[in-house]
């Protein structure tokens, strides 16, 4: 049995996360996985329910679980609250020891035309953000007056290190470039940052390293995106720059991420947010949730099953199933429904090819 805990949150998340599910529990009950979900409240809706974002049964069912998949959290109703729902992510997030986000991003052959980017310009991009999780100011001490606010940003060699071996570990498995972002010419923060990076690559001869400031990489994401396969970066930096990265593709919508950590379970989420204006409405982008379920199983060492919903997902958008940032017409829901459709022609298609290689296997044998 392999226990994943839904987080759906708030605005669209229920509805999103609805469609990862489903995608996930087709390809467990073909696989025989025994996956099992179970829900919890997290976000503004727990505030609304329990007085906090992340209650304490919420945190330990995911201490629990194998897995997490969230939806999103947030809106401008819990402005006013003593604890934002954002804060329930930051907790849960330094509760499960996840100090690496992982964050891709690629133009899909054919898509280019959606980019706001030339399209000679965004064809080939492919781009994965390595974003340190539990470090740097949204994490330092804090504090505000009406005349003086300030927010301390701290980093230790034993943060950086481990971020950068995930960074370069990826690197390893892609296209063997790491481009590592910092503010080393003004903060103090940054210079360990660059020369603790560097330290960390002597481990790593086969990739190649090399390092930009952060305003020069926002440019360069702008101006030349196919320079950048695996870009690590602290905690701020991180957030900033995979959002800009985010609308090369096309749309938000389209994207997941991974953030893990040590021996615990990780944890799942699009990186659009919560978008109340159109929450029940069933018009927004699932991509993102199912990319980031594709994520999962790839986590959980289904690596086949990982590949398959992914391509899956982008065949049907190919086909022209796309919901409305990406110019269609496709309901939430629409899109949902066509990628698995799809699915469950590809799963007879692997289980049918893996019976051969058996069979074939045995005849030989």
């Amino acid at each position: 049995m392999t226990r994943i805990v839904l987080l759906p949150g708030d605005g669209i998340g229920p509805e999103v996360i609805e469609e990862g599910r489903a995608c996930l529990e087709l390809i467990s009950d073909a696989a025989g996985l025994g996956f099992e979900f179970e829900s919890h409240d997290f976000g503004g809706i727990a505030i609304d329910r329990h007085g906090m974002p992340l209650p304490d049964a919420t945190l330990a069912a995911c201490k629990d679980a194998d897995a997490v998949l969230m939806g999103a959290v947030g809106g401008p109703r819990w402005d006013d609250a003593p604890a934002r729902p954002e804060a329930g992510l930051l907790k849960l997030r330094a509760g499960l020891g996840l100090f690496a986000n992982l964050r891709p991003a690629r133009v899909m052959a054919g898509m280019e035309a959606l980019s706001p980017l030339k399209a000679e310009v965004a064809a080939g991009a492919d781009i994965l953000v390595v974003r340190e999780l539990t470090g740097g100011a949204y994490f330092g001490e804090k504090s505000y007056s009406d005349d003086f606010a300030s927010d301390t940003c701290v980093y230790t060699r034993d943060e950086i290190e481990r971020v950068a071996h995930v960074a370069f570990g990826v690197a390893r498995q892609r296209r063997g470039k790491l481009t590592s972002i910092d503010k080393a010419n003004v903060l103090a923060t940054s210079k360990l940052w660059r020369r603790v990076v560097n330290e960390v690559a002597a481990d790593y001869p086969d990739v190649a390293v090399d390092h930009l400031y952060v305003d020069a990489a926002a440019m360069a994401l702008v101006t030349n995106p196919r320079r950048f396969d695996v870009i690590l970066t602290e905690n701020m930096f991180g957030d900033i720059l995979s959002d800009e990265m985010s609308v090369i593709s096309g749309s938000i919508g389209l994207l997941g991420s991974a953030s893990t950590g040590g021996a615990g379970p990780g944890l799942f989420e699009p990186i659009h947010g919560s978008a109340p204006d159109i929450a029940g409405c069933d018009i927004a982008n699932p991509a993102g949730m199912i990319a980031s379920a594709a994520m999962l199983l790839d986590h959980l060492g289904h690596h086949d099953l990982a590949r398959l919903l992914d391509a899956v997902v982008e065949e049907v958008l190919a086909e022209g199933c796309r919901t409305a940032d990406l110019g269609g017409d496709a309901r939430c829901s629409t899109f949902g429904a066509a990628v698995r459709t799809k699915l469950e022609t590809g799963l007879v298609k692997m289980e049918a090819l893996r019976d051969l290689v058996a069979m074939n296997r045995g005849c030989c044998g």
